[in-house]
């Protein structure tokens, strides 16, 4: 059932990770390779994407795909 769960901007790194596991891949490929540090573990999609210059509905939706 969490599987159907769509990630959203507001969720925090860590909160994705530990829904969808697979999505670390995604966030490496969009070079946002820091998903342990502290302040990523905290950060929401919308504010890491933001920071690195990322598309949020792209990302959303390729997560969301996955």
């Amino acid at each position: 059932m969490g599987h159907h769960e769509k990630i959203k901007k507001d969720m925090t790194i860590a909160e994705v990770l530990r829904k969808k596991p697979n999505s670390a891949a995604i966030f490496m490929r969009y070079g946002m390779h820091c998903l342990g540090c502290a302040s990523a573990t905290g950060e929401t999609v919308e504010q890491a994407a933001m920071a690195h210059g990322i598309n949020l509905e792209n990302l959303l939706n390729e997560m969301n795909e996955a």
